[in-house]
C-alpha cells in the first residue's frame, strides 16, 4: 500500500488544526484550501498579506497554493480540479479577471474549477484548493 506524505513547503506555518498543507499518496496530490498569507518567519504565524484587497488576496492565495504543489513535485499543468472560496459574491467577476490573468501564458485552462460562497475568518476574502495528478 502507499504512504500518504504530508506536504509543506518552506515559510508556510503549521496549519491551526490537526491537517496537512497539502497530502501526496501515490500520484494524487490534494492541496489543502490556502488563503492570503505571507510566508512565516520560523515559530511564528504568517501574516495576511499587506492588503485587505481581492486582488492582493488573490494574487497571495495562488502563490500558495502553487507553493504546495511544487512542494508535492507537482505544477499547474498537474492540477486537475482547483476550488475557490469567496466570501461574497459581488468578488466573483473581479477574482475571474485576476484568475485570467495570472494564468494569461498557460495554454489550457490551468484545470476545472468550482467557485463557491462561504465564511471565512475576519479579513480573508478567498480561499482555493487544488487537486492534482502527476504522471
Amino acid at each position: 500500500m502507499t504512504p500518504k506524505t504530508a506536504v509543506t513547503p518552506a515559510g508556510h506555518t503549521t496549519p491551526p488544526a490537526k491537517f496537512s498543507h497539502g497530502v501526496r499518496k501515490g500520484n494524487i496530490l490534494q492541496v489543502a484550501g490556502q488563503v492570503g498569507f505571507l510566508p512565516a518567519e520560523p515559530g511564528q504565524a504568517g501574516p495576511v498579506v499587506a492588503g485587505p484587497t481581492l486582488r492582493e488576496q488573490t494574487l497571495q492565495t495562488l502563490a500558495n497554493v502553487r507553493s504546495v504543489l511544487e512542494a508535492g513535485g507537482a505544477s499547474w499543468e498537474d492540477a486537475m480540479m482547483l476550488r475557490v472560496y469567496l466570501t461574497d459574491t459581488d468578488h466573483f467577476a473581479e477574482m475571474n479577471e485576476i484568475w485570467n490573468e495570472y494564468f494569461a501564458d498557460l495554454k489550457e485552462a490551468p484545470a476545472a474549477r468550482t467557485t463557491v460562497y462561504v465564511g471565512l475568518p475576519k479579513g480573508l476574502l478567498i480561499e482555493i484548493d487544488a487537486l492534482a495528478v502527476l504522471g
